[in-house]
Protein backbone atom coordinates (compact mmCIF):
# COMPACT_ATOMS: atom_id res chain seq x y z
CA UNK A 1 0.00 0.00 0.00
CA UNK A 2 1.16 3.54 -0.85
CA UNK A 3 0.20 6.36 1.48
CA UNK A 4 -0.21 9.77 -0.18
CA UNK A 5 -0.23 12.55 2.38
CA UNK A 6 -2.85 15.24 1.94
CA UNK A 7 -0.24 18.01 2.01
CA UNK A 8 1.85 16.33 -0.68
CA UNK A 9 -1.06 16.25 -3.15
CA UNK A 10 -2.14 19.82 -2.33
CA UNK A 11 1.34 21.28 -2.70
CA UNK A 12 2.11 19.30 -5.85
CA UNK A 13 -1.03 20.62 -7.55
CA UNK A 14 -0.29 24.18 -6.40
CA UNK A 15 3.30 23.99 -7.65
CA UNK A 16 2.22 22.47 -10.98
CA UNK A 17 -0.31 25.24 -11.60
CA UNK A 18 2.29 27.90 -10.90
CA UNK A 19 4.76 26.05 -13.14
CA UNK A 20 2.40 25.88 -16.13
CA UNK A 21 1.35 29.50 -15.72
CA UNK A 22 4.78 30.63 -16.97
CA UNK A 23 6.38 27.58 -18.66
CA UNK A 24 5.05 26.33 -21.97
CA UNK A 25 5.64 22.60 -22.58
CA UNK A 26 8.92 22.21 -24.46
CA UNK A 27 7.24 20.21 -27.25
CA UNK A 28 4.93 23.17 -27.85
CA UNK A 29 7.80 25.69 -27.96
CA UNK A 30 9.80 23.61 -30.43
CA UNK A 31 6.76 23.05 -32.64
CA UNK A 32 5.84 26.76 -32.56
CA UNK A 33 9.45 27.72 -33.38
CA UNK A 34 9.39 25.34 -36.36
CA UNK A 35 6.11 26.93 -37.51
CA UNK A 36 7.76 30.36 -37.27
CA UNK A 37 10.60 29.20 -39.53
CA UNK A 38 8.13 27.77 -42.08
CA UNK A 39 5.69 30.67 -42.09
CA UNK A 40 5.55 32.83 -45.23
CA UNK A 41 2.64 35.13 -44.34
CA UNK A 42 4.12 38.33 -42.83
CA UNK A 43 1.24 39.01 -40.42
CA UNK A 44 1.16 35.42 -39.15
CA UNK A 45 4.95 35.33 -38.79
CA UNK A 46 4.80 38.56 -36.79
CA UNK A 47 2.13 37.06 -34.50
CA UNK A 48 4.11 33.84 -33.93
CA UNK A 49 7.21 35.91 -33.13
CA UNK A 50 5.25 37.78 -30.45
CA UNK A 51 4.04 34.47 -28.99
CA UNK A 52 7.57 33.06 -28.80
CA UNK A 53 9.05 36.23 -27.32
CA UNK A 54 6.24 36.45 -24.78
CA UNK A 55 6.76 32.79 -23.84
CA UNK A 56 10.47 33.28 -23.18
CA UNK A 57 9.80 36.46 -21.18
CA UNK A 58 7.33 34.56 -18.99
CA UNK A 59 9.80 31.73 -18.44
CA UNK A 60 12.42 34.24 -17.36
CA UNK A 61 10.13 36.43 -15.25
CA UNK A 62 7.86 33.73 -13.82
CA UNK A 63 4.71 35.59 -14.85
CA UNK A 64 1.62 34.25 -16.67
CA UNK A 65 1.80 33.49 -20.39
CA UNK A 66 -1.76 34.77 -20.76
CA UNK A 67 -3.86 37.06 -18.59
CA UNK A 68 -6.58 34.39 -18.75
CA UNK A 69 -4.94 31.93 -16.39
CA UNK A 70 -7.69 29.45 -17.08
CA UNK A 71 -10.18 27.17 -15.43
CA UNK A 72 -8.40 24.20 -13.87
CA UNK A 73 -8.95 20.60 -14.95
CA UNK A 74 -7.33 17.80 -12.96
CA UNK A 75 -7.18 14.18 -14.13
CA UNK A 76 -6.40 11.64 -11.38
CA UNK A 77 -5.64 7.98 -12.03
CA UNK A 78 -5.62 6.40 -8.59
CA UNK A 79 -3.91 3.06 -8.13
CA UNK A 80 -5.97 0.48 -6.24
CA UNK A 81 -3.22 0.26 -3.60
CA UNK A 82 -3.14 4.01 -2.92
CA UNK A 83 -4.43 5.36 0.39
CA UNK A 84 -4.85 9.06 1.18
CA UNK A 85 -3.83 10.34 4.59
CA UNK A 86 -5.64 13.50 5.67
CA UNK A 87 -8.94 14.96 6.80
CA UNK A 88 -10.05 16.56 3.54
CA UNK A 89 -12.08 14.76 0.86
CA UNK A 90 -10.18 14.25 -2.39
CA UNK A 91 -12.00 17.05 -4.23
CA UNK A 92 -11.19 19.51 -1.43
CA UNK A 93 -7.51 18.55 -1.57
CA UNK A 94 -7.49 19.42 -5.25
CA UNK A 95 -9.32 22.71 -4.66
CA UNK A 96 -6.94 23.69 -1.88
CA UNK A 97 -4.07 23.17 -4.32
CA UNK A 98 -5.81 25.44 -6.83
CA UNK A 99 -6.47 28.05 -4.13
CA UNK A 100 -2.81 28.13 -3.08
CA UNK A 101 -1.60 28.46 -6.65
CA UNK A 102 -3.93 31.26 -7.67
CA UNK A 103 -3.43 33.32 -4.50
CA UNK A 104 0.36 33.00 -4.32
CA UNK A 105 1.56 36.59 -3.68
CA UNK A 106 4.74 36.22 -5.77
CA UNK A 107 2.74 35.31 -8.88
CA UNK A 108 -0.95 35.83 -8.20
CA UNK A 109 -3.04 34.35 -10.99
CA UNK A 110 -6.30 35.77 -12.31
CA UNK A 111 -9.44 34.38 -10.70
CA UNK A 112 -11.86 33.73 -13.56
CA UNK A 113 -14.26 31.12 -12.14
CA UNK A 114 -17.83 32.24 -11.41
CA UNK A 115 -20.39 30.44 -9.25
CA UNK A 116 -24.11 30.45 -10.11
CA UNK A 117 -23.30 30.52 -13.85
CA UNK A 118 -26.91 31.00 -14.98
CA UNK A 119 -27.67 33.56 -12.28
CA UNK A 120 -25.55 36.02 -10.28
CA UNK A 121 -22.25 34.78 -11.83
CA UNK A 122 -20.28 35.69 -8.72
CA UNK A 123 -16.49 35.34 -8.85
CA UNK A 124 -15.22 32.75 -6.36
CA UNK A 125 -12.05 34.87 -5.99
CA UNK A 126 -9.65 31.91 -5.87
CA UNK A 127 -10.44 30.10 -9.14
CA UNK A 128 -12.04 27.16 -7.36
CA UNK A 129 -13.59 24.73 -7.89
CA UNK A 130 -11.52 22.73 -10.33
CA UNK A 131 -13.08 20.29 -12.78
CA UNK A 132 -12.01 16.90 -11.47
CA UNK A 133 -11.91 13.62 -13.40
CA UNK A 134 -11.10 10.47 -11.42
CA UNK A 135 -10.47 6.88 -12.47
CA UNK A 136 -9.30 3.85 -10.50
CA UNK A 137 -6.49 1.80 -12.07
CA UNK A 138 -4.20 -1.01 -11.09
CA UNK A 139 -1.01 -0.16 -9.18
CA UNK A 140 0.31 1.77 -6.21
CA UNK A 141 0.87 5.23 -7.73
CA UNK A 142 -1.20 8.37 -8.17
CA UNK A 143 -0.98 9.67 -11.74
CA UNK A 144 -1.87 13.37 -12.02
CA UNK A 145 -2.45 15.67 -14.99
CA UNK A 146 -3.08 19.34 -14.24
CA UNK A 147 -4.28 21.75 -16.93
CA UNK A 148 -5.41 25.37 -17.03
CA UNK A 149 -7.75 26.03 -19.95
CA UNK A 150 -8.42 29.54 -21.21
CA UNK A 151 -12.01 30.65 -21.72
CA UNK A 152 -11.44 31.81 -25.31
CA UNK A 153 -10.45 28.38 -26.56
CA UNK A 154 -12.91 26.52 -24.35
CA UNK A 155 -15.70 28.67 -25.81
CA UNK A 156 -14.99 27.21 -29.25
CA UNK A 157 -15.62 23.60 -28.21
CA UNK A 158 -17.91 21.76 -30.61
CA UNK A 159 -19.99 18.61 -30.49
CA UNK A 160 -22.11 16.80 -33.05
CA UNK A 161 -24.03 13.56 -33.08
CA UNK A 162 -23.32 12.48 -36.65
CA UNK A 163 -24.97 9.68 -38.54
CA UNK A 164 -22.77 6.57 -38.74
CA UNK A 165 -22.33 7.10 -42.49
CA UNK A 166 -21.28 10.77 -42.14
CA UNK A 167 -17.70 11.92 -42.73
CA UNK A 168 -15.85 13.09 -39.62
CA UNK A 169 -13.29 14.87 -41.82
CA UNK A 170 -16.01 16.83 -43.63
CA UNK A 171 -17.58 17.85 -40.30
CA UNK A 172 -14.25 19.07 -38.91
CA UNK A 173 -13.38 21.02 -42.07
CA UNK A 174 -16.83 22.62 -42.11
CA UNK A 175 -16.71 23.43 -38.39
CA UNK A 176 -13.19 24.83 -37.87
CA UNK A 177 -13.80 27.99 -39.96
CA UNK A 178 -16.90 28.75 -37.86
CA UNK A 179 -14.70 28.87 -34.74
CA UNK A 180 -13.00 32.04 -35.92
CA UNK A 181 -9.72 33.02 -34.28
CA UNK A 182 -10.98 33.43 -30.71
CA UNK A 183 -9.24 30.18 -29.76
CA UNK A 184 -5.87 31.83 -30.52
CA UNK A 185 -4.32 29.61 -33.17
CA UNK A 186 -1.83 28.12 -33.76
CA UNK A 187 -2.66 25.48 -31.19
CA UNK A 188 -3.96 21.93 -31.07
CA UNK A 189 -7.26 20.29 -31.92
CA UNK A 190 -8.48 17.46 -29.72
CA UNK A 191 -11.00 15.13 -31.38
CA UNK A 192 -13.06 12.65 -29.35
CA UNK A 193 -15.02 9.99 -31.23
CA UNK A 194 -17.52 7.49 -29.91
CA UNK A 195 -18.93 6.50 -26.56
CA UNK A 196 -21.76 8.82 -25.58
CA UNK A 197 -22.00 12.61 -25.81
CA UNK A 198 -20.18 13.22 -22.53
CA UNK A 199 -17.58 10.53 -23.23
CA UNK A 200 -16.68 12.06 -26.60
CA UNK A 201 -16.13 15.46 -24.97
CA UNK A 202 -13.94 13.92 -22.27
CA UNK A 203 -11.90 12.04 -24.88
CA UNK A 204 -11.31 15.28 -26.80
CA UNK A 205 -10.15 17.10 -23.66
CA UNK A 206 -7.90 14.22 -22.56
CA UNK A 207 -6.25 14.07 -25.98
CA UNK A 208 -4.98 17.63 -25.55
CA UNK A 209 -2.84 16.47 -22.62
CA UNK A 210 -0.63 14.40 -24.93
CA UNK A 211 2.65 15.82 -26.31
CA UNK A 212 2.91 17.21 -29.83
CA UNK A 213 4.26 14.42 -32.03
CA UNK A 214 2.65 14.85 -35.44
CA UNK A 215 6.02 15.04 -37.19
CA UNK A 216 7.04 11.69 -35.68
CA UNK A 217 3.72 10.22 -36.81
CA UNK A 218 4.26 11.58 -40.32
CA UNK A 219 7.70 9.95 -40.38
CA UNK A 220 6.59 6.46 -39.28
CA UNK A 221 3.09 6.41 -40.79
CA UNK A 222 -0.32 5.60 -39.30
CA UNK A 223 -0.98 2.27 -37.59
CA UNK A 224 -4.76 2.62 -37.09
CA UNK A 225 -7.77 4.66 -38.21
CA UNK A 226 -7.36 7.23 -35.42
CA UNK A 227 -3.81 7.96 -36.57
CA UNK A 228 -4.94 8.13 -40.20
CA UNK A 229 -7.47 10.76 -39.17
CA UNK A 230 -4.78 12.73 -37.33
CA UNK A 231 -2.60 12.92 -40.42
CA UNK A 232 -5.47 13.75 -42.77
CA UNK A 233 -6.93 16.44 -40.51
CA UNK A 234 -3.55 18.02 -39.77
CA UNK A 235 -2.91 18.50 -43.47
CA UNK A 236 -6.43 19.60 -44.42
CA UNK A 237 -7.03 21.97 -41.48
CA UNK A 238 -3.76 23.76 -42.20
CA UNK A 239 -4.78 23.95 -45.86
CA UNK A 240 -7.73 26.14 -44.80
CA UNK A 241 -5.22 28.98 -44.56
CA UNK A 242 -6.65 30.38 -41.30
CA UNK A 243 -3.16 30.85 -39.87
CA UNK A 244 -1.82 32.35 -36.66
CA UNK A 245 -4.44 34.50 -34.90
CA UNK A 246 -6.71 33.98 -37.92
CA UNK A 247 -4.63 36.37 -40.05
CA UNK A 248 -3.98 33.87 -42.85
CA UNK A 249 -0.94 31.63 -43.12
CA UNK A 250 0.52 28.16 -43.36
CA UNK A 251 0.03 26.97 -39.77
CA UNK A 252 -3.36 26.88 -38.07
CA UNK A 253 -2.76 23.75 -35.98
CA UNK A 254 0.49 22.40 -34.56
CA UNK A 255 -1.05 18.97 -34.04
CA UNK A 256 -4.38 17.14 -34.17
CA UNK A 257 -5.12 14.52 -31.52
CA UNK A 258 -7.73 11.79 -31.88
CA UNK A 259 -9.07 9.44 -29.20
CA UNK A 260 -11.94 7.02 -29.78
CA UNK A 261 -14.18 4.65 -27.83
CA UNK A 262 -16.80 2.05 -28.78
CA UNK A 263 -20.24 3.53 -29.42
CA UNK A 264 -23.86 2.57 -30.11
CA UNK A 265 -24.60 1.27 -33.61
CA UNK A 266 -27.02 4.14 -34.24
CA UNK A 267 -24.61 6.89 -33.18
CA UNK A 268 -21.39 8.63 -34.18
CA UNK A 269 -20.67 11.18 -31.44
CA UNK A 270 -17.83 13.55 -32.33
CA UNK A 271 -16.36 16.26 -30.12
CA UNK A 272 -13.73 18.85 -31.00
CA UNK A 273 -11.94 21.02 -28.43
CA UNK A 274 -9.14 23.41 -29.38
CA UNK A 275 -6.14 24.25 -27.22
CA UNK A 276 -4.84 27.77 -27.65
CA UNK A 277 -1.39 29.30 -27.98
CA UNK A 278 -1.31 29.42 -24.15
CA UNK A 279 -1.17 25.61 -23.93
CA UNK A 280 -0.77 24.77 -20.23
CA UNK A 281 -0.60 21.28 -18.75
CA UNK A 282 1.74 19.15 -16.61
CA UNK A 283 1.93 15.45 -15.80
CA UNK A 284 3.44 13.99 -12.63
CA UNK A 285 3.25 10.89 -10.44
CA UNK A 286 3.04 10.70 -6.63
CA UNK A 287 4.47 7.55 -5.07
CA UNK A 288 4.29 8.35 -1.36
CA UNK A 289 7.79 9.79 -1.05
CA UNK A 290 6.67 13.43 -0.92
CA UNK A 291 5.52 16.26 -3.18
CA UNK A 292 6.73 16.47 -6.76
CA UNK A 293 9.07 19.18 -8.03
CA UNK A 294 8.73 19.67 -11.78
CA UNK A 295 11.94 20.29 -13.70
CA UNK A 296 12.05 23.68 -15.43
CA UNK A 297 12.92 23.70 -19.14
CA UNK A 298 16.16 25.24 -20.31
CA UNK A 299 16.01 28.72 -21.80
CA UNK A 300 18.00 27.23 -24.68
CA UNK A 301 14.76 25.56 -25.76
CA UNK A 302 13.42 28.98 -26.86
CA UNK A 303 14.59 30.69 -30.05
CA UNK A 304 16.33 34.00 -29.42
CA UNK A 305 14.04 36.51 -31.11
CA UNK A 306 13.57 40.24 -30.72
CA UNK A 307 10.45 42.14 -31.67
CA UNK A 308 10.96 45.13 -33.94
CA UNK A 309 8.09 45.43 -36.45
CA UNK A 310 9.13 46.81 -39.81
CA UNK A 311 7.42 49.92 -41.20
CA UNK A 312 5.10 50.23 -38.19
CA UNK A 313 3.11 53.43 -37.78
CA UNK A 314 3.56 55.10 -34.37
CA UNK A 315 0.29 56.65 -33.13
CA UNK A 316 -0.39 59.10 -30.28
CA UNK A 317 -3.72 58.10 -28.75
CA UNK A 318 -4.05 61.47 -27.04
CA UNK A 319 -4.14 63.42 -30.30
CA UNK A 320 -5.37 60.94 -32.93
CA UNK A 321 -8.40 62.06 -34.96
CA UNK A 322 -11.12 60.36 -36.97
CA UNK A 323 -9.43 61.69 -40.11
CA UNK A 324 -6.15 60.03 -39.04
CA UNK A 325 -7.88 56.70 -38.52
CA UNK A 326 -9.26 56.72 -42.05
CA UNK A 327 -5.72 56.54 -43.43
CA UNK A 328 -4.91 53.29 -41.63
CA UNK A 329 -4.69 50.24 -43.90
CA UNK A 330 -5.91 46.67 -43.23
CA UNK A 331 -3.05 44.54 -41.91
CA UNK A 332 -0.91 47.56 -41.02
CA UNK A 333 1.07 47.32 -37.76
CA UNK A 334 0.40 50.21 -35.38
CA UNK A 335 2.40 51.10 -32.25
CA UNK A 336 0.06 52.70 -29.72
CA UNK A 337 1.29 55.46 -27.42
CA UNK A 338 -0.61 57.48 -24.85
CA UNK A 339 -3.76 56.87 -22.83
CA UNK A 340 -5.81 53.75 -23.57
CA UNK A 341 -9.10 52.95 -21.82
CA UNK A 342 -10.12 49.39 -20.95
CA UNK A 343 -13.41 47.56 -20.56
CA UNK A 344 -14.88 44.18 -21.39
CA UNK A 345 -18.16 42.24 -20.96
CA UNK A 346 -19.39 43.41 -17.56
CA UNK A 347 -18.31 47.02 -18.10
CA UNK A 348 -19.99 47.17 -21.51
CA UNK A 349 -23.22 45.72 -20.11
CA UNK A 350 -23.24 48.28 -17.30
CA UNK A 351 -22.45 51.18 -19.65
CA UNK A 352 -25.13 50.30 -22.20
CA UNK A 353 -27.67 49.89 -19.39
CA UNK A 354 -26.75 53.40 -18.19
CA UNK A 355 -27.08 54.80 -21.72
CA UNK A 356 -30.49 53.16 -22.10
CA UNK A 357 -31.61 54.89 -18.89
CA UNK A 358 -30.30 58.23 -20.15
CA UNK A 359 -27.57 58.40 -17.51
CA UNK A 360 -24.16 59.99 -18.02
CA UNK A 361 -21.22 57.59 -18.20
CA UNK A 362 -18.44 57.99 -15.62
CA UNK A 363 -15.81 58.13 -18.40
CA UNK A 364 -15.66 60.32 -21.52
CA UNK A 365 -15.01 58.13 -24.57
CA UNK A 366 -14.90 60.91 -27.16
CA UNK A 367 -12.15 60.13 -29.68
CA UNK A 368 -10.76 57.49 -27.33
CA UNK A 369 -9.82 53.83 -27.83
CA UNK A 370 -11.04 51.02 -25.59
CA UNK A 371 -9.03 47.84 -24.98
CA UNK A 372 -10.96 44.64 -24.31
CA UNK A 373 -8.89 43.22 -21.44
CA UNK A 374 -9.13 41.72 -17.97
CA UNK A 375 -5.58 42.05 -16.62
CA UNK A 376 -3.72 40.10 -13.96
CA UNK A 377 -2.93 42.04 -10.79
CA UNK A 378 0.61 43.50 -10.72
CA UNK A 379 3.37 42.15 -8.48
CA UNK A 380 6.74 43.52 -7.43
CA UNK A 381 7.69 46.52 -9.58
CA UNK A 382 5.01 45.96 -12.23
CA UNK A 383 2.61 48.69 -13.28
CA UNK A 384 0.17 46.01 -14.46
CA UNK A 385 0.31 42.25 -14.68
CA UNK A 386 -0.08 40.32 -17.94
CA UNK A 387 -2.73 42.13 -19.97
CA UNK A 388 -3.44 40.42 -23.27
CA UNK A 389 -6.69 40.94 -25.19
CA UNK A 390 -9.94 39.08 -24.71
CA UNK A 391 -12.17 37.83 -27.53
CA UNK A 392 -13.67 40.85 -29.26
CA UNK A 393 -16.79 39.19 -30.68
CA UNK A 394 -18.33 39.12 -27.21
CA UNK A 395 -18.53 42.91 -27.42
CA UNK A 396 -20.10 42.92 -30.91
CA UNK A 397 -23.64 43.47 -29.63
CA UNK A 398 -22.50 46.61 -27.75
CA UNK A 399 -20.40 48.10 -30.55
CA UNK A 400 -22.89 50.21 -32.47
CA UNK A 401 -24.32 51.83 -29.36
CA UNK A 402 -20.85 52.57 -27.97
CA UNK A 403 -19.66 54.08 -31.25
CA UNK A 404 -22.78 56.16 -31.87
CA UNK A 405 -23.56 57.36 -28.35
CA UNK A 406 -20.15 57.85 -26.72
CA UNK A 407 -17.89 59.18 -29.48
CA UNK A 408 -15.63 56.13 -29.22
CA UNK A 409 -13.10 56.11 -32.06
CA UNK A 410 -11.75 52.58 -31.98
CA UNK A 411 -11.37 49.28 -30.18
CA UNK A 412 -8.54 46.85 -29.43
CA UNK A 413 -9.17 43.15 -28.87
CA UNK A 414 -8.44 39.59 -29.90
CA UNK A 415 -9.51 37.78 -33.08
CA UNK A 416 -12.16 38.73 -35.61
CA UNK A 417 -15.29 40.90 -35.45
CA UNK A 418 -18.66 39.65 -36.61
CA UNK A 419 -20.80 41.24 -39.35
CA UNK A 420 -22.86 43.33 -36.91
CA UNK A 421 -19.74 44.96 -35.45
CA UNK A 422 -18.05 45.40 -38.84
CA UNK A 423 -21.09 47.21 -40.21
CA UNK A 424 -21.14 49.51 -37.16
CA UNK A 425 -17.41 50.22 -37.56
CA UNK A 426 -17.89 51.07 -41.24
CA UNK A 427 -20.93 53.28 -40.61
CA UNK A 428 -19.10 55.28 -37.94
CA UNK A 429 -15.73 55.42 -39.74
CA UNK A 430 -14.13 53.82 -36.70
CA UNK A 431 -11.46 51.09 -36.54
CA UNK A 432 -10.78 47.78 -34.83
CA UNK A 433 -7.21 46.87 -33.87
CA UNK A 434 -6.09 43.35 -33.01
CA UNK A 435 -3.54 42.51 -30.32
CA UNK A 436 -2.03 39.02 -30.24
CA UNK A 437 -3.89 36.64 -27.94
CA UNK A 438 -1.38 34.70 -25.85
CA UNK A 439 1.23 37.49 -25.71
CA UNK A 440 -0.03 39.00 -22.45
CA UNK A 441 3.29 39.63 -20.71
CA UNK A 442 4.74 41.27 -23.81
CA UNK A 443 1.75 43.64 -23.88
CA UNK A 444 2.10 44.36 -20.15
CA UNK A 445 5.65 45.60 -20.69
CA UNK A 446 4.19 48.37 -22.87
CA UNK A 447 1.99 49.63 -20.00
CA UNK A 448 3.81 52.41 -18.16
CA UNK A 449 0.98 53.73 -15.96
CA UNK A 450 -2.36 52.39 -14.81
CA UNK A 451 -5.31 53.66 -12.81
CA UNK A 452 -8.92 52.61 -12.26
CA UNK A 453 -11.42 55.15 -13.60
CA UNK A 454 -14.77 53.46 -12.95
CA UNK A 455 -16.59 50.30 -11.85
CA UNK A 456 -13.87 49.26 -9.38
CA UNK A 457 -16.26 46.66 -7.95
CA UNK A 458 -15.89 44.67 -11.17
CA UNK A 459 -12.27 43.82 -10.35
CA UNK A 460 -10.37 42.83 -13.48
CA UNK A 461 -13.41 43.94 -15.53
CA UNK A 462 -13.26 47.53 -14.23
CA UNK A 463 -12.53 50.46 -16.55
CA UNK A 464 -8.83 51.27 -16.33
CA UNK A 465 -6.77 53.90 -18.06
CA UNK A 466 -3.43 52.57 -19.25
CA UNK A 467 -0.61 54.78 -20.46
CA UNK A 468 1.16 52.72 -23.10
CA UNK A 469 4.38 53.01 -25.07
CA UNK A 470 4.72 51.26 -28.43
CA UNK A 471 2.02 48.66 -27.78
CA UNK A 472 1.92 46.56 -30.99
CA UNK A 473 -1.44 46.02 -32.71
CA UNK A 474 -2.65 45.26 -36.23
CA UNK A 475 -5.42 47.05 -38.13
CA UNK A 476 -7.94 44.21 -38.29
CA UNK A 477 -11.02 46.16 -39.50
CA UNK A 478 -10.38 49.51 -41.17
CA UNK A 479 -12.77 52.45 -41.38
CA UNK A 480 -14.16 51.11 -44.67
CA UNK A 481 -15.13 47.79 -43.07
CA UNK A 482 -12.40 45.61 -44.60
CA UNK A 483 -11.54 42.74 -42.24
CA UNK A 484 -8.16 41.00 -42.43
CA UNK A 485 -9.76 37.97 -40.80
CA UNK A 486 -11.76 37.56 -44.01
CA UNK A 487 -9.17 38.61 -46.59
CA UNK A 488 -6.14 36.92 -44.98
CA UNK A 489 -7.40 33.32 -44.76
CA UNK A 490 -8.98 33.55 -48.25
CA UNK A 491 -5.69 34.75 -49.72
CA UNK A 492 -3.63 32.05 -48.01
CA UNK A 493 -6.05 29.23 -48.74
CA UNK A 494 -5.54 30.00 -52.43
CA UNK A 495 -1.77 30.31 -52.00
CA UNK A 496 -1.55 26.97 -50.19
CA UNK A 497 -3.33 25.31 -53.13
CA UNK A 498 -0.69 26.75 -55.45
CA UNK A 499 2.14 25.70 -53.12
CA UNK A 500 0.85 22.10 -53.07
CA UNK A 501 0.47 22.07 -56.87
CA UNK A 502 4.07 23.27 -57.23
CA UNK A 503 5.30 20.39 -55.03
CA UNK A 504 3.68 17.89 -57.37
Amino acid sequence: MTIIKQEDLIQSIADALQFISYYHPVDFIKSLAAAYEREQAPAARDAIAQLLINSRMCAEGHRPICQDTGIVSVFLKIGREVHFEGALPLEEMVNEGVRRAYLLPENKLRASVLSDPAGARKNTRDNTPAVLNVSIVEGDKLDVIVAAKGGGSEAKSKFAMLNPSDSIVEWVLKTVPTMGAGWCPPGMLGIGIGGTAEKAMLLAKESLMDPIDIQALQARGAKNRAEELRLELYEKVNALGIGAQGLGGLTTVLDVKVKDYPTHAANLPVAMIPNCAATRHAHFVLDGTGPVALKPPSLEDWPKLTYSPQNARRVNLDTVTREDVQTWKPGEVILLNGRLLTGRDAAHKRMTDMLNRGEKLPVDFTNRFIYYVGPVDPVREEVMGPAGPTTATRMDKFTRQMLEQTGLLGMVGKAERGPVAIEAIKDNKAVYLMAVGGAAYLVAKAIKKSRVLAFEDLGMEAIYEFTVEDMPVTVAVDSKGTSVHQTGPAEWQAKIVQIEKAKK
